[in-house]
């Protein structure tokens, strides 16, 4: 019995001096609703000690064809394996801050399109390597007076054109073709119909044929909207409206995921309907909130959720704008099983 009762002490003040996190493992969280249901993979992308290998969130997220994850931070690009380990990384000032990514296969690889809005410019650089091989300053040759851009998103269209939305400054949308050269540019920033009030977000909505461009309308009134431009820059309609803070897009599909700086993930059909509300945070305290630290962070919840993106079998990968960085998997569930 004395030896039981030593045994039980020492296995206490074990258990009391492994740090919290070793003690309390978060469980998996189901969120969503029919075909569109995922599960959180708790602890994905965390280092071994359990810590956030990204410091300072403000970017997006990509997929490459094999499976590898990358997301922006303040310090740069780290990657991802699919399982979550880090593989590699860009540090340092010439690819810090990218605010907004899309990934493309191209002749000699895949290439990643970076919006900064502190560095005042686009890039485009090999996803292997790093190396920047096109970058996109404010085009002079489109005769606006303006002191600077702000560039908040891209996106490129099948024929390789760029478009730059100077979402933090003047609300337009600049047009180059994909050697650089400047096209055209429209939108102006305001509460009508067609302008932009934050146009925060921008991806190629592949759901329709030709494609056209879908934008973040963050701060139009009423609060949040998507809009459909075509590649030339004309007004096609409103999508939605209503939706909080929406701050980037992604298509899978049939489905677009619409991060809402307020603390959710909202994903629509092909009918722009929404079908499921991911992550829902309802505190008022931490929704919309970027200083919420690691230990407060809760499993299955956004804080402030800012850029996301699909993979090939539909697993979902969220960044939140959060001071130690972090990122979530959302696995994909068969809603059969």
């Amino acid at each position: 019995m004395k030896r039981l009762q030593k045994l039980v002490v020492v296995t206490a003040l074990l258990l009391f001096a492994l740090p919290l996190a070793a003690q309390v493992k978060p469980q998996p969280v189901r969120m969503g609703c029919g075909s569109i249901t995922f599960e959180t993979v708790p602890g994905w992308g965390l280092l071994p000690d359990g810590t956030s290998a990204l410091g300072p969130t403000h970017g997006g997220v990509v997929v490459d064809k094999a499976g590898n994850v990358y997301t922006s931070a303040e310090k740069g690009v780290i990657v991802f394996s699919p399982e979550g380990r880090v593989i590699r990384s860009f540090v340092g000032p010439t690819l810090a801050q990218l605010h907004d990514m899309e990934i493309r296969a191209e002749e000699g690889g895949e290439f990643i399109y970076g919006a900064r809005n502190n560095a005042s410019e686009g890039v485009k650089f090999n996803a292997e390597t790093g190396e920047i091989v096109l970058k996109l300053p404010f085009p002079k040759e489109s005769g606006l007076d303006l002191p600077s851009i702000s560039p908040t998103a891209i996106t490129v269209a099948p024929n390789g054109d760029i478009f730059l939305a100077d979402g933090y400054a003047s609300n337009i949308i600049f047009k180059f073709d994909k050697t650089g050269k400047y096209l055209s540019h429209f939108g102006a920033k305001g509460n009508e119909l067609k302008q932009f009030n934050t146009c925060h977000g921008m991806t190629l909505d592949t759901r329709y044929d030709p494609p056209r461009l879908l934008i973040c309308d963050r701060n139009h009134e009423p609060k949040g909207r998507l809009v459909h431009y075509d590649l030339d820059g004309n007004y096609i309609d409103e999508v939605v409206t209503g939706l909080g803070m929406p701050t980037s897009a992604a298509v899978h599909g049939e489905y677009v995921s619409v991060p809402d700086l307020w603390g959710r993930v909202v994903i629509l059909d092909k009918s722009n309907t929404i079908v499921a509300v991911l992550g829902h945070c309802s505190d008022p305290e931490k929704k919309g909130n970027y200083r919420v630290p690691q230990d407060k962070w809760t499993e299955g919840v956004f804080n402030a959720a800012h850029g996301s993106y699909w993979d090939a079998a539909g697993n979902l990968f969220v960044q939140d704008w959060n001071i130690d960085g972090r990122i979530v998997k959302l696995a994909r569930v068969n809603p059969g099983r």
